[in-house]
């Protein structure tokens, strides 16, 4: 639940036997989503107004968008029957306060985006690195996904799904989009299912 004027919105993908993996198309919707947003951050806009950010825009894996360091949008798939629904949730106009990590919205940075906009855009993008998924596979995603994300070497905590819990370095992902995590004693460790967050 949010106050009006933030973005949230879903969509269907029915995969094909020619398909990547289904769990790949989360790097696919942080990468469209990362590229969205980039459209009101970096570039003079029709759509939106207010003053640009130099904060960085970064994906956290596997899909979450962070700027300058917070929490700024959040996505989730899951299926439904024999589809996948992508769902998305970007804070435009509102943030919420949160007790474990650190949150911001388009509008705490001087920028004003209506929601029908930023789902234009978003749709378009979309539309766009899902071709390029089923087209190509996964390796032009992964590496889109890589360019948009926090530097490799960034100290990462991982909480498991089990309730267990590692610090360590991203060390970027595997060939099947899984997290790479490098612990303190040179142990890599590979993270299919996990919360991340990052250490300061």
């Amino acid at each position: 639940m949010s106050p009006a004027g933030n973005l949230y919105a879903s969509t269907l993908i029915h995969p094909r036997p020619s398909d990547p993996p289904a769990p790949t198309l989360a790097l696919v919707a942080a990468v469209a989503l990362h590229e969205a947003t980039s459209v009101f951050l970096h570039s003079p806009s029709p759509y939106a107004g207010g003053a640009r950010t130099a904060n960085r825009l970064a994906i956290k894996w596997p899909n979450d968008l962070l700027l300058g360091g917070a929490k700024l949008s959040g996505i989730l798939l899951e299926r439904a029957s024999d589809a996948v629904v992508a769902g998305f949730g970007v804070n435009l106009a509102h943030h919420p306060a949160l007790a474990d990590r650190p949150t911001t919205s388009l509008a705490a940075h001087g920028i004003d985006v209506a929601p029908e906009a930023m789902l234009d855009v978003l749709a378009d993008a979309f539309a766009r690195w899902l071709g390029t998924w089923r087209g190509q596979g996964i390796a032009p995603i992964r590496s889109a996904w890589l360019d948009r994300a926090h530097p490799v070497g960034t100290a990462l905590g991982v909480r498991l799904p089990d309730g267990g819990r590692l610090d360590g370095l991203f060390d970027g992902l595997d060939r099947d989009g899984a997290l790479l995590l490098r612990l303190a004693g040179g142990e890599r460790r590979v993270i299919h299912a996990a919360d991340v967050f990052l250490l300061s």
